[in-house]
């Protein structure tokens, strides 16, 4: 399974990119947002320094408007990922761009009705968002086992992205269930490196190291 960082900030990105750890980027206009400075520019910084896959998306909601946004994006880099909304002219749009050889990620599943449509319509991507299911009670991780279970029985090409994730549960049960991607924020991937036991077991080490360093001075 490939982890994604759900962020616009280039230096948190990198960070996690210099650990090997993260294979691409998922962003979206609130993400950008966030960072206040030219879109376009941070998008761009974001593709030279992602090799992997890098979703961008599009901010138009009509058929036309939304291919030419798409068009655009993926002229950015080839790792450029054009992300579209789950509706009527988002999966139009999807076919037209899928026909073109632009790579595109359908965001804001909610259902496996919609995630069958995102695969017939050529997405590279379908995201099921699941964070948000749950937070209405519902079980989002459900809907992505639901879904991958259907991409196999027909040897779907598109790939299940699982989206809003919550904590790092949602990440081992995507592991778990055959997720091809998850996306998760910053904060969430930082608590993935932590457990007490972890903690507990490196300060007993330096501990007991640090007795010994007072007997012998030299150490490599």
């Amino acid at each position: 399974m490939k982890i994604f960082i759900d962020s616009a900030n280039i230096r948190l990105i990198d960070s996690f990119m210099g650990m090997g750890i993260v294979d691409g980027v998922t962003t979206n206009p609130s993400l950008l947002a966030k960072e206040n400075s030219d879109p376009t520019v941070q998008v761009k910084k974001i593709l030279k320094l992602v090799p992997g896959h890098v979703s961008i998306e599009v901010v138009s909601t009509e058929y036309e408007k939304m291919v030419r946004e798409a068009t655009a994006i993926s002229r950015l880099g080839r790792n450029a990922v054009a992300k579209i909304p789950m509706t009527k002219d988002g999966m139009r749009a999807v076919r037209t761009l899928s026909n073109a050889g632009v790579k595109t990620n359908v965001t804001l599943i909610f259902s496996s009705a919609q995630a069958i449509l995102a695969a017939k319509a050529g997405a590279t991507y379908a995201s099921p968002f699941i964070g948000r299911l749950d937070d209405i009670g519902t079980n989002g991780m459900e809907l992505a086992r639901d879904i991958i279970s259907i991409y196999r029985n027909y040897s779907i090409k598109t790939k299940v992205l699982v989206a809003s994730i919550r904590n790092p549960m949602h990440v081992i049960d995507a592991a778990k269930a055959g997720a091809d991607v998850v996306t998760l924020p910053p904060e969430i991937l930082s608590l993935m490196f932590s457990h007490p036991l972890t903690d507990s077991g490196l300060k007993k080490f330096l501990l007991d190291w640090s007795g010994l360093a007072a007997k012998f001075k030299k150490w490599f």
